[in-house]
This record gives structure tokens, sequence and C-alpha cells, in this order.
């Protein structure tokens, strides 16, 4: 099996969680409420953890320090689906933010179902170091996934204004959701190789998860196209990624040596 197959799934997945995992510490003293500020957090930090992982089994490839992986490599380089570089709203968190809760509710719940179906299929990866860290990362995933399930179910099944906010935040999250069962240049070796399962079938099993979320409050689940606009896979990014990176890589570019 060719090392950059392995390693081009492994950014894949460890830009995700690196992503999604600062969008949340994004929210630290802005969530609805004390126990929400407290449980995003502890989140967003096991998905850093997560993260970590991943970048380690790189650096164990052959492909530089972890940290210099995770805060050094260009725009260009990154392999994460867009809807995890998007920003929380408008404003900046240390000014004014006017953050959107209604999209982080809808964003992190599609983004965990997705996670949980990658994990249960990575756990019988062929590259068991892959397997091994699949296997460690699922005992927090489920409390990850009940979190947001939670917070989905009630917000949707809550008032109407509650509701029509929920279903903005949705169509957000769709249009830049397209990706995240694409697998990138590598996709048919990556399957071949049994590394993660075949992104249709995963696609179709989180289907199936966010329909019995709306099933929960008798809801329809609406249609959703998930065409890709942009494919973060190989490498078609936003401003928002750009100026993400600038803020989580500014520490260690004043001291590479440091560790995070």
């Amino acid at each position: 099996m060719k090392k950059e197959v392995i390693a081009d799934l492994l950014f894949q997945l460890a830009d995700d969680d690196f992503l999604i995992a600062f969008r949340g510490s994004e929210w630290l003293g802005l969530a609805p409420h004390i126990e929400e500020d407290v449980a995003f957090s502890s989140i967003s930090q096991d998905c850093m953890g997560h993260a970590s992982m991943y970048y380690s089994l790189l650096e164990e490839l052959g492909y530089g320090k972890a940290d210099e992986l995770a805060h050094l490599r260009p725009v260009s380089e990154r392999r994460n689906s867009v809807v995890t570089e998007r920003v929380n709203g408008e404003g900046h968190y240390m000014e004014t933010p006017k953050y959107d809760w209604a999209y982080a509710v809808a964003r992190n719940f599609f983004y965990t179902a997705a996670k949980k179906i990658k994990i249960d299929s990575l756990k019988e990866s062929s590259y068991k170091p892959l397997a091994d860290a699949a296997t460690k990362i699922n005992m927090e995933l489920y409390y990850h996934f009940l979190h947001w399930k939670t917070w989905f179910v009630q917000l949707m099944g809550s008032t109407d204004d509650a509701r029509s906010r929920m279903e903005k935040a949705v169509h957000r999250v769709e249009k830049d959701f397209g990706d995240m069962f694409h697998f990138g240049q590598y996709a048919e070796e990556i399957h071949d190789h049994k590394l993660i399962g075949e992104g249709p079938a995963l696609q179709k099993t989180w289907h199936h998860e966010i329909e019995k979320a709306y099933e929960t409050i008798g809801m329809a689940p609406p249609k959703l196209s998930l065409a890709a606009e942009m494919d973060g896979r190989l490498g078609e990014h936003t401003k928002d990624l750009e100026s993400a990176l600038e803020t989580l890589s500014a520490v260690c570019r004043m001291d590479t040596a440091a560790s995070w």
C-alpha cells in the first residue's frame, strides 16, 4: 500500500477535527448557558485531541512533526471539509461576535453524525494504527453525538421561531457538506485497501441517522442534496480557512519549538 494513500486519509480526518475544534473553541463564554459553555469546551478539546492522534500517525509515517503539520501547512494543502472551516457568524471573537447558535447546533450535529459513521468504519480499517485510534476516539464520540442530537431535536421541536432558525441553519450546512464523504484524489485506492468504507455507503448510513432525529419529533426529514460546490478534499477552500489558520498558528509561528 502506498504511504501517500494512508496519509491523504489521515490528513482529511485530522484537518476536519482540527478546524471543527477551533470553531467550537470560539464559543467559549458565548454559549447559551454556563453548563453548555463547559460541555462545548470539553467536546472541542476532545476533537483537538483526536486531531492530534491523526497528526501523530502522520509524524510516524515521516511527514514531519505533528505540531507543524497542524499549524504550519498552507491553505492549499489542507484537506478538511469546507463545512468545518466556516465562521460561526458575524463579528470576531475578541470584538463583538454575533454568532449563530442554530448554525452551531446544525453543523455540529451533522458533522458528529458523519464522524460517528466514519469512526465505526475506521475501527475495521486495514491500517491497524488507524483502527486503534478509532477505537479510542469512539469512547468519547458517543457522548458528543448524544449531546448534539439532543440540542438538534429540542430546537427543531421547540417554537416556530426556533424551528425557522434551525431550518435556515440546516440549509447553510447542507450547502457545504457535499465533500464530507468524498475521499480526495486517492479515493479509489483508499477504498480498495479497505482503509475506510466507500463514501456513498457511508453517506447513506448518515442520511438514515439524520432521518431518525427528525422522526423523533414527528417531522419529515428534508431532502438533502449535498451537492459539493467546493471540495476541501482536493484543496478547495474559502477565505474563512485563511483567517482561521492565521489565528490558530499565531503562537506556533512565534515559537515553533512549543508543544500544543
